[in-house]
């Protein structure tokens, strides 16, 4: 299978699905097997599309929430940071390495 023939797999799974959300399924499906041809069985597409549809949700709902304390903590004084604050700022960090690695594919960082 090759990326033309997923992406025609994606749109009739989910035909309203835009030409960026296509394309960034076929980069998430892809990344969520270990060979591209896994993805010819039905079964393991189904696997890996449930797979990938809720690691992308849970990055997403912990993405919105960082956003959230990064927002507020962006209006406070750097300088007068408490230790509470500064661990936002490490937990932002774990959130974006999350999403970045479901894009890149290989395991996730320990940060």
């Amino acid at each position: 299978m090759d990326c033309q023939q997923l992406a025609q797999r994606i749109q009739q799974i989910q035909p309203d699905a835009a030409p960026l959300d296509v394309a960034r399924l076929c980069l998430l499906l892809t990344n969520a097997v270990d060979a591209v041809e896994e993805l010819d069985d039905e079964h393991r597409l189904a696997d890996a599309w449930q797979e990938t549809n809720l690691k992308l949700q849970a990055a997403t709902d912990q993405h919105a929430a960082m956003t959230a304390e990064l927002e507020a903590l962006a209006s406070s004084d750097p300088q007068e940071f408490s230790p509470e604050q500064v661990w936002v700022l490490i937990r932002a960090i774990k959130v974006q390495s999350q999403v970045l690695q479901l894009y890149v594919g290989s395991g996730l960082l320990d940060v």
